[in-house]
Order: structure tokens, then sequence, then C-alpha cells
């Protein structure tokens, strides 16, 4: 996230809101009258199908936009929840959409940053879109730099390529020391 857009949010905030791991910050429906800032834990916005599964939408951590592209809407589109004990600034949607109308820089930077989420989406629907634990694995690692998490990130690598940690942690073991953790 740019100084720009941060200080921006910075200066548009009206406090900070803290959740506890599966509070929910608003649901569906709901009139859209906040953005939130996360600054720490993740917050997860779902939909939930006919079939009674759960579509995880977007998986939002620190330096994240929480329901960004509903900024011009007047309902939230789905639920937001928060799977870790998570805080976030709290941004008046008015503001931001008086911004985007009123500083060209800013709207550049909110473009960038809505470009930016679009290609985290598009990768994790084309790692969504293979069969296979291995098969998803390299998916993710072509796109991290071959790089794996540390082992305290894997839960949340197994998440994010859609499968259970433990099937993540048997491919881990068939391939064993054969690959780099990144050191940050």
């Amino acid at each position: 996230m740019s100084d720009l857009f941060l200080d921006h949010f910075l200066q548009m905030s009206t406090g900070k809101a803290t959740f506890a791991a599966g509070q929910h910050i608003f649901n569906q429906g709901d009139a859209l009258t906040w953005l939130y800032l996360m600054r720490a834990g993740t917050i997860h916005l779902v939909r939930h199908q006919a079939d009674g599964n759960v579509a995880v939408l977007q998986r939002a951590s620190p330096g994240m936009v929480v329901a960004e592209a509903s900024v011009f809407s007047s309902r939230y589109h789905c639920d937001a929840v928060a799977v870790t004990n998570s805080e976030a600034l709290i941004i008046p949607v008015n503001s931001v959409r008086a911004l985007l109308r009123n500083e060209p820089a800013f709207a550049e930077t909110w473009a960038s940053y809505l470009s930016h989420q679009l290609q985290q989406v598009r990768k994790r629907a084309e790692i969504a879109s293979l069969k296979t634990v291995s098969a998803r694995l390299n998916a993710w690692l072509a796109w991290n730099d071959g790089l794996l998490p540390s082992k305290g990130e894997w839960k949340h690598l197994a998440d994010e390529i859609g499968v259970s940690p433990e099937a993540l942690y048997r491919e881990l073991a068939k391939r064993g020391k054969s690959f780099s953790h990144k050191t940050s």
C-alpha cells in the first residue's frame, strides 16, 4: 500500500475497531457506511450458498481494505467475519467517495490498489481450478518466487490454496527439504 493511500486513510479514519475471532463485522444487505483498513488479524468476506457451503470472497489481512469493491454500493453484498482477533481503522465510505471524485492522485492510487486486488483474486481462482494438492502448491510457489512460507504459516497457505492443512503437510513431507523458505 502506498504512503499516499495510507496517509489519506489515516486522515479519514474516525477511529479503530477491534473484533474477536468469530465476530460479524457486517452482514449481507446492511447499509454500507464504513470501509475498514486492516491493521491486525484476518477478516473474511463470505457469502452463504444455497447448498450450505460458504464461499470466501476476500481474505483481508493487514494493509488491506475490507469490502473495497463495495465503495460505490449502498449495501454490503456479503458478510464480514473476523477469522482471528482483528483490528481495523474505521473509514466513512462517503469520505472515500468524495476523495475519489476530488483528488486525482488518490483516485489513481485507489485504481492501482484495486488492480492489485483483482490480480490476487485471479491468482487464487487459477490455483483453485487445479485438481491436486501438488498442482495447487506448484502454482502457489510459481506465484511466490518458489519460496515456501515459514512453518508457522503453513496452515494459512493451506487455506489460501484451498486444501486441508493435513493434505498440505502430506504433500510437503513427500517433497522433503527440496525448496527454500521465506525469511521474512
